[in-house]
Formats: structure tokens, C-alpha cells, sequence
């Protein structure tokens, strides 16, 4: 097989990706893509464009809080590369999470946008963009009878909330406010508290 220049097997790469959000979050009803996807996605093309694809990661602190960044670079010819960086913040706890899983989750979500900047994927959509809260029909929704008495419960939960998981518990409990405004924007306030920061 013919080596190309570096640049021009990125482009061609590029040009020919395909990687579908196939994944779903059932809590923000949205679709999105993992760094896995990407990954099952691009190997057969380095392969026909003569690349090599790695991704590593490193531990670093920015202050007071520990980031992995993740470096995803084709290599070409010998010497010839490029590569993007991606960071994204480790949580200091996570519910039903060691150690080790934390890390291992923020390595994934820095690995996806390293590998987002490199083959040039738009995933810069905010997910809460795409979330239809208002349109859930898994659940029978059952309009309470008094609804400020219940926003204002509903309300308490959220700010009491420590992380992602109590947040789902506080909107399953309330689905008779899922198409509340004031209660569905608390949420999508809360929520981003807990989406790693890039």
C-alpha cells in the first residue's frame, strides 16, 4: 500500500467516518456516540489509509482539581504525526464508584473529545439540546393535585441532591412535573454540575 502524506490520510479519514450516535441515556432522552463507537468506527479506515491510531492518557492538576488529559494522534511515515488533547475533571466522589472507576470514567468521556477533535466529529451540542422531557411516554404521567405544593417539594429534592443518581431518583419521583418548566430547567441546572468540564 502507497504511503500519503499524513495530512491527506486524516482528510481522507475524515471525509469517510461514520460514527452514528447509536447510545442512549434513558435519564436525559438522548442519543450520543462513546469513544468506543468512534473507535469500532475508524480502525478499518487507518488500516486502508496506512495509519496508526493510539490514544494515551495522562494525570494532570490544574490547580485544585485533577484532569486526565488524553492525546489521540495518527502516526504516518516515520516521524509524521498529528495528534489533539483533550481534558476532562475527575470527580472527587462518585456514588457506587472506587477510585479507579473515576478515573476510568473521566478517561473515557477526554478520550471521546480527543477523538472528536481529530477526525473533526461535531458533538459540541449541548445533549440537553436534544432531551424531550416533555415528550417521555414511557411512563403514564399523573397530573398531582396540588402542583405548587409538589414543585416546591420537588425543588428541595433537587438542591439536596449530591450527584447524578439522586438527581434521576428526585425526576422519576416527580413525573407529574416533567413537563413543568421551572422544575425541568432545575434540573438541567443541577445536571450540569455533574457533566465533566472539558
Amino acid at each position: 500500500m502507497e504511503d500519503k502524506d499524513i495530512m491527506k490520510s486524516l482528510l481522507s479519514i475524515q471525509r469517510d467516518l461514520k460514527a452514528p450516535k447509536s447510545q442512549f441515556n434513558k435519564f436525559g432522552n438522548y442519543k450520543y456516540r462513546s469513544a468506543e463507537d468512534i473507535l469500532e468506527a475508524v480502525k478499518p479506515l487507518c488500516v486502508q489509509n496506512n495509519v496508526v491510531l493510539t490514544i494515551s492518557d495522562e494525570i494532570i492538576q490544574l490547580g485544585e482539581r485533577i484532569y486526565v488529559q488524553s492525546t489521540a494522534k495518527i502516526s504516518g511515515k516515520i516521524g509524521e504525526y498529528i495528534s489533539v488533547k483533550a481534558f476532562a475533571r475527575e470527580e472527587e466522589s462518585k456514588k457506587g464508584m472506587d477510585g479507579a472507576q473515576i478515573t476510568g470514567s473521566a478517561s473515557s468521556y477526554a478520550r471521546k473529545y480527543a477523538l472528536n477533535g481529530l477526525f473533526c466529529i461535531d458533538d459540541t451540542k449541548d445533549p440537553d439540546a436534544t432531551n424531550t422531557y416533555e415528550n417521555n411516554t414511557q411512563k403514564e404521567v399523573k397530573k398531582p393535585d396540588n402542583i405548587d405544593l409538589e414543585l416546591k417539594e420537588a425543588l428541595t429534592g433537587i438542591k439536596r441532591c449530591k450527584d447524578m443518581s439522586s438527581l434521576e431518583e428526585v425526576w422519576n419521583t416527580f413525573p407529574g412535573l416533567w413537563t413543568n418548566k421551572a422544575f425541568v430547567d432545575e434540573i438541567k441546572k443541577k445536571k450540569n454540575d455533574y457533566l465533566p468540564i472539558i
